[in-house]
């Protein structure tokens, strides 16, 4: 379930707005990813995460230049410095990138932060902090997918290609920093908290 279509135009419509006089760093890399849509942000945890060949869930000044540059987004060299600066705060040359694409997220009420929470325990059935195949089954009903009722595709198929939406590193599973990347995007998208508390509690049947 994305944020709905015209939700997701009309926020890519005012960060590209925004952005013309936008002056902080971060905040200008927050806007280019949103301007991308609601998975403007998990993709550009997507591409982090290929880059890092080592696992070591972090990366250095020159890996997040060109992980910027790869997805498409522009800063002026100062401005790169600036935002690698403010993020590695340690001082160590490097970045969590996790952390990071906490900070990069659009800020969220507590309520919203709660009924996504809400979704994502539904969805991990066996409470193990990541979501599956396995946990899908009887949670997510694949009956009424067109692939799976024109036989083109197993259940298993479907659930994959659910579980594709949110799934930054390719491993076929979801865990919660990906589940609350993916929907800080759709949350971007709807300014009113009760619509989309309503929306996610009618989505997941909350």
């Amino acid at each position: 379930m994305a944020g709905t279509a015209r939700h997701d135009y009309e926020m890519q419509q005012k960060a590209k707005r925004d952005l013309k006089t936008c002056k902080d760093p971060c905040e200008q890399l927050r806007l280019q990813c949103l301007s991308r849509g609601s998975s403007g942000i998990k993709g550009l945890g997507r591409v982090f995460r290929i880059m890092d060949d080592d696992r070591s869930r972090s990366l250095d000044f020159q890996e997040f230049k060109k992980g910027l540059r790869d997805y498409g987004l522009f800063l002026d060299p100062g401005e790169i410095e600036a935002t690698f600066k403010h993020f590695d705060k340690d001082g160590s040359g490097t970045i969590d990138f996790d952390e990071f694409l906490i900070k990069l997220r659009p800020p969220m009420s507590k309520a919203r932060k709660e009924v996504i929470m809400q979704a994502f325990n539904k969805l991990d059935k066996t409470g193990d902090n990541v979501i599956t195949i396995a946990d899908l089954k009887g949670v997510y009903n694949c009956k009424h997918h067109p692939k799976y009722k024109s036989g083109e595709w197993t259940e298993d198929q479907v659930f994959r290609q659910f579980l594709n939406s949110f799934d930054e590193n390719d491993d076929g599973t979801v865990n919660h920093d990906e589940f609350f990347n993916y929907y800080s995007g759709v949350s971007a998208s709807i300014d009113n908290d009760a619509y989309f508390i309503l929306m996610m509690k009618n989505a997941w049947k909350l």
